[in-house]
């Protein structure tokens, strides 16, 4: 899925800029001025043109040859399957806040993504059934690349963090005295990503945390509380709520995710021939060439 991440990220910030371009070609409004003298969206589209402009019409026309093709093929994507998409970006980045801010920084929007995705959906249906995945191309990637799907042993925690060590030993204080840890979190912790849901913070492994934080969460046992931990961020009390031990890669358990992968590289391969074909095939218009 991270390569079909990229290409919906990279397609659609391209796609965003061809839509600026556009705008800034219709409209003669000043976008700036030096000691008066305007510059206008017309100028500003002509030097856009000049970086941007040959890559944001490609990127339109393949966009254009895909839905001519599949329309020819009678292979259509639904919302629902774009709906499903979504919801498993949403999952990588960690909720739907984080994929918005993502696609923000961009420079694109919601609905642009999401026709990145039906192009790209449109041609997985195009072309994957073509592409054939054997069980010795799965075996050999794993064992190229076997360190990468190891388990490191991961820690699971939740932590108050306040400013002064006086305030961590009032709250350390409260609950040996049998408070609750998720309703002090909210109460004290000057962690606003976490304060309103118990202090979780999710899984992690080494190097992920202050040093300091690490190496009390890994001594700990499950369900332990901690002293007041004191890091560059001021003092945390931790809660360990989950341990997973250390594991060794196991093929079986990989099988699915090596099969994407390998199937991704081998669509973005064959796609760019089929492209290629197609375009050499077609009757295309390029005033910008």
């Amino acid at each position: 899925m991270n390569m079909k991440k990229a290409m919906y990220i990279a397609m659609g910030a391209v796609l965003a800029a061809a839509i600026f371009l556009m705008a800034g070609f219709i409209q003669k409004d000043a976008v700036a001025s030096v000691n008066g003298t305007d510059i206008d969206k017309e100028e500003l589209y002509e030097e856009l043109v000049v970086a941007n402009g040959a890559a944001a019409l490609d990127t339109m026309i393949s966009d254009e040859i895909v839905k001519q093709e599949a329309e020819k093929a009678n292979v259509e994507v639904t919302q629902e399957e774009i709906d499903a998409e979504m919801k498993i970006y949403e999952e990588q980045y960690g909720g739907a806040e984080a994929l918005e801010s993502a696609i923000e920084t961009s420079g694109m929007t919601v609905e642009q993504l999401e026709e990145e995705m039906k192009s790209y959906l449109l041609i997985e249906k195009l072309i994957g059934p073509d592409i054939e995945i054997t069980d010795e191309q799965i075996e050999t990637y794993f064992e190229e690349n076997k360190e990468s799907f190891a388990q490191a042993e991961q820690v699971e925690a939740s932590h108050i963090l306040v400013a002064t060590k006086e305030e961590a030993e009032e709250v350390a204080k409260k609950l040996e005295d049998g408070g609750d840890f998720a309703e002090l979190a909210a109460e004290y912790s000057t962690d606003t990503a976490t304060a309103e849901i118990g202090g979780e913070l999710g899984s992690f492994g080494a190097g992920e945390m202050a040093i300091e934080f690490e190496e009390a969460a890994f001594a700990m046992a499950v369900d332990e509380i901690s002293e007041p931990v004191e890091t560059e961020y001021g003092f945390h009390i931790i809660k360990v709520t989950g341990k997973t031990e250390a594991a060794e890669a196991n093929l079986e358990d990989n099988k699915e995710q090596i099969k994407e992968i390998l199937f991704d590289e081998a669509l973005n391969t064959q796609y760019a021939t089929w492209m290629a074909e197609k375009k050499e095939a077609a009757d295309i218009e390029n005033s910008l060439e």
